[in-house]
């Protein structure tokens, strides 16, 4: 029975109570090592048991950390027997991942659905993962995207976390938590009480408490350690030693006092995070240890020996293993090294053989080399960083180191690791050849910007491309474009602005005789940006239909490069009003980045797919597209959830989002996330009415170089302006707004600007700019832009006192928005309908609008007769899950059928 934990154990019993009743449930427990975490969970394991639930565990391992999806192969093992049932790419990711053959990185997100098929046909399923603070980074960004994706599986998973962290587990953030404190006093007592069986006097009963800080481990472990005399004369431990610590040190000293053999087997055991214990005991062999040595190790409570070896408890692993003499630990390294098979297990026989190095060593380093190689063909990027920093240490000669070094910090750099900045330190030591130290230079740049997103990324990259331009002027040109998004993005109008880098970057080497994608809208924005937007409008055009060629060339569709670059590519094609590109040019980065499981690149390129979909007026799959952004948990994607919420009309989601964003991009010192956010409250605004706040906001957004690029704050900061009384305020933004609709020539910039000069004028000309903005606007797909010119059209119509042509206008700009979903802009047509007398129709119901918006997805995705397989590769979902809500999708449309589905007219 536990101690004190009777709300916990409920909280735990609840979540395998809804997944008996077909639901799923996620927890992390988090708390100091020693809180009771680990017996909570046993108590987890044993109810589950009990209620018909398959158990499967896996620990994270301090050692293992390095290895790329071991954490995984742990927890999946099991049901390995039962993917040759799945979907052909999901059972070749999960092979590569797991090693089972060779190919390309595999799509981590074909490995997360194959990971939550896997487990949803196990059900029902209780997982445990231990310690997880110590899975390696593949494995905790897999689990923790199953586990936000585990919907109808009857699964349950369960994270335990240390606390404090001591290793970056961002991946668990969100998920539902369980915080164990310690236990009060009178639990504290009753515990106490199984551990000393002799009569303890009061006051040192109290004192024992009091040290042991509620920790249930310390409770049973301290007295257990401490010297007999102490019980009668006072219980005394340091407060300045905090509580986990002291429980380590007590397991420290209980090792200690073991025999020589059996402290060895124990320091081999700790090195060895796999629990194999056919693989200790030929260590042991091999180090001359008999069998014989384990027993005083199990007598003392510290570990017990099976088929797996298992320590008493996580801390006394790492006591052991700190406490070991240097010398112990390279034998106990070089034992397990020589007893790996090198053909079935080479990387952690490579790591251990660079464990046991007393100096350099170049062929441990070349055979870390190769395991860092194997690492990142199976997509662990951070595996192949460690194996390389590694590697570098143990070189022996300074060029080589330098390389060495070099390479590692590119890799920590793209999985996301701080060390990369020592790293490059280490390589800046060189030698380096010329070709390196740019590199060397340019990573230093992208590690500068990154980081800071401030003023001196682009000037460190524009820095960088000179020195690349003689070396590699392919990366030199790449490196160019680089600095001009950085500066596009920082919104710096200083130095190192979009001007100013843009002068430089015509400085640029020659492009090839056959340019590439990137090439042209190097070209196309450089002389955009210099000698103007007219000027610019035709190659940056070149540019965007290159990248839209590629799309239909076999050999470049899985290009890195250009995915690389589509992100930059969709938003210039905003910039030249190519709604149709856009759209083509977003979707193809979304396909890119999901077949290339680029977790980094995905929620950029899913946030310019949803703010044309918003802008589209198609907000419920922008909602979608965010919800699976989100899922990622890689980068920030509170800028495709705010936009959607201003859009929407939401002031108080959008305030909310808003405010985050403007803290994060302080800390960041993000100037365009600030601008972003002051774009979407310049929409909320203008939807609501309120039109001098609209005035400040969007007057703030059009500083910024990004969203003029974009041309998202034009036409919001005009009729702002317009509405307020202010048109004298609109003039530049009109100005620009014009002549660059005349340059790109397309109905999106056209109809825009003869709206906002429709804004601005009076009489028969305002009419005919309104008249001429709704029929440019009716040939593109920026439906949200149509319904607001009808709205404004109407509005001008009513004061001019012409109520029969405002009322037509306000009907249909009242109809449009609402059924899009833009609830205060719709309001705003609803009060100007009932000012000329006319009550605004209520919006028919219809049937689909009982569906949230993900079952709205699933049900437009199954009517175009798509699999249940082929709906969840989609969504990220597992086929279960989708069956789960298709049958809430029948329940609610009231059908019985997906023919049925097809027949249906859904929005």
């Amino acid at each position: 029975m536990l101690v004190g934990r009777r709300a916990e154990q409920a909280a735990l019993e609840q979540l395998l109570a809804r997944a008996q009743g077909g639901d799923s449930g996620v927890l992390v427990v988090r708390g100091e090592a020693g809180i009771g975490k680990s017996a909570l969970l046993q108590h987890m394991r044993e109810t589950a048991v009990a209620m018909g639930f398959g158990v499967q565990d896996a620990a994270g391992v301090e050692a293992e950390a390095e290895f790329a999806f071991a954490g995984l192969h742990q927890l999946c093992a099991p049901f390995l027997a039962r993917a040759a049932e799945l979907p052909e790419p999901q059972q070749a990711a999960l092979g590569v991942a797991f090693g089972l053959h060779e190919g390309a990185a595999p799509d981590r997100f074909l490995v997360g659905l194959a990971v939550l098929s896997l487990l949803a046909e196990a059900g029902p399923l209780l997982c445990v993962v231990d310690d997880a603070q110590w899975l390696d980074q593949a494995s905790a960004q897999v689990l923790a995207f199953v586990a936000r994706r585990v919907g109808a599986e009857r699964v349950v998973m369960v994270f335990a976390l240390r606390d404090p962290g001591v290793t970056d587990v961002e991946a668990f953030s969100g998920l539902p938590e369980l915080r164990l404190a310690g236990l009060g006093a009178s639990d504290a007592q009753t515990l106490l009480a199984t551990a000393v069986r002799a009569p303890l006097d009061d006051v040192v009963r109290d004192r024992i408490v009091a040290e042991a800080r509620g920790n249930p481990l310390a409770l049973l472990e301290l007295p257990r350690g401490a010297p007999a005399v102490q019980f009668a004369g006072g219980f005394e431990l340091p407060d300045v030693v905090s509580v986990p610590r002291r429980i380590e040190d007590g397991f420290r000293r209980r090792a200690n006092s073991l025999p020589a053999d059996a402290r060895m087997l124990l320091v081999v055991a700790a090195a060895e995070p796999t629990g194999d214990a056919a693989l200790l005991w030929r260590a042991a062999a091999e180090l001359g240890i008999a069998r014989e040595a384990a027993a005083p190790a199990e007598a003392a409570g510290l570990l017990e020996f099976d088929f797996r070896v298992r320590f008493r408890h996580p801390l006394v692993r790492s006591a052991v293993y700190r406490a070991a003499t240097p010398t112990d630990r390279r034998r106990a390294h070089g034992a397990l090294a020589a007893v790996t098979d090198q053909q079935v297990d080479p990387d952690r026989r490579a790591w251990h053989r660079a464990q046991a190095v007393v100096g350099t060593d170049e062929d441990a380093a070349a055979e870390l080399e190769r395991s860092a190689g194997r690492a990142r063909a199976r997509g662990g990027l951070a595996a192949a960083a460690a194996f390389l920093k590694r590697a570098a240490e143990l070189t022996p000669r300074p060029a080589v180191r330098a390389e060495r070094a070099l390479e590692a910090a590119h890799a920590k750099h793209e999985a996301g690791a701080p060390e990369a900045l020592e790293l490059l330190t280490v390589a800046a030591a060189g030698p380096l050849d010329a070709v390196a130290q740019a590199r060397l230079q340019l990573l230093n740049a992208r590690i500068a910007f990154h980081g800071a997103r401030g003023g001196e990324g682009p000037r460190m990259l524009l820095d960088a491309a000179k020195t690349l331009a003689p070396l590699d002027p392919a990366l030199s040109r790449e490196t160019y474009l680089d600095a001009l998004d950085a500066a596009i993005v920082t919104g710096d109008r200083g130095p190192g602005g979009v001007r100013a880098v843009a002068d430089a970057a015509r400085a640029a080497p020659a492009p090839p005789e056959s340019p590439r994608p990137v090439d042209l809208l190097l070209d196309g924005l450089v002389t955009t940006f210099t000698q103007g937007y007219a000027a610019g409008v035709p190659g940056l055009r070149r540019a965007l239909d290159a990248f839209n060629r590629h799309e239909r060339d076999d050999h470049a569709v899985n290009d890195g490069d250009d995915r690389r670059w589509l992100w930059l590519a969709g938003r210039t094609a905003m910039s030249v009003f190519d709604d149709q590109m856009v759209h083509a040019l977003a979707a193809r980065h979304v396909r890119l980045a999901r077949e290339a499981g680029a977790l980094a690149t995905l929620p950029a390129a899913l946030l310019v797919q949803s703010v044309m979909l918003v802008l589209s007026g198609d907000f419920s799959r922008a909602a979608e597209q965010t919800a699976i952004a989100a899922a990622t948990r890689t980068v920030p994607v509170l800028h495709g959830q705010l936009i959607l919420a201003a859009w929407r009309g939401r002031s108080d989601e959008t305030t909310e989002i808003h405010a985050t964003m403007v803290r994060e991009a302080v800390g960041r010192g993000g100037r365009t996330e600030d601008f972003l956010a002051q774009y979407a409250m310049a929409v909320l605004h203008n939807g609501l009415g309120d039109y001098p706040a609209a005035l400040v906001a969007a007057t703030r957004a059009f500083e910024s170089d990004e969203l003029t690029h974009s041309n998202l704050a034009h036409s919001e900061l005009i009729e702002a302006a317009c509405r307020s009384g202010q048109p004298e305020r609109a003039t530049a933004a009109l100005d620009q707004l014009s002549s660059r609709a005349l340059a790109s020539g397309t109905p999106w910039g056209l109809g825009l600007a003869a709206r906002s000069r429709a804004l601005v004028s009076t009489g028969p000309a305002a009419e005919e700019y309104y008249r001429e903005a709704i029929e440019q606007l009716r040939n593109c797909r920026v439906a949200t832009q149509l319904a607001r010119t009808h709205l404004v059209y109407g509005e001008w119509l009513r004061r001019q006192g012409r109520r029969q042509g405002a009322r037509q206008q306000l009907r249909t700009a009242h109809q449009l928005l609402s059924d899009m979903g833009a609830e205060a802009f719709a309001a705003r047509a609803a009060r100007e309908l009932r000012a000329t007398g006319e009550h605004p129709r209520s919006r028919s119901a219809q049937p689909s609008d009982a569906l949230t918006a993900q079952e709205l997805t699933i049900a437009r995705l199954v009517a175009t007769g798509a699999t249940s397989r082929e709906v969840g590769a989609q969504l990220f979902l597992s086929p279960r899950t989708i069956e789960a809500h298709l049958r809430s999708i029948f329940r609610k449309l009231s059908i019985t059928s997906r023919r049925q589905l097809r027949d249906l007219r859904l929005p």
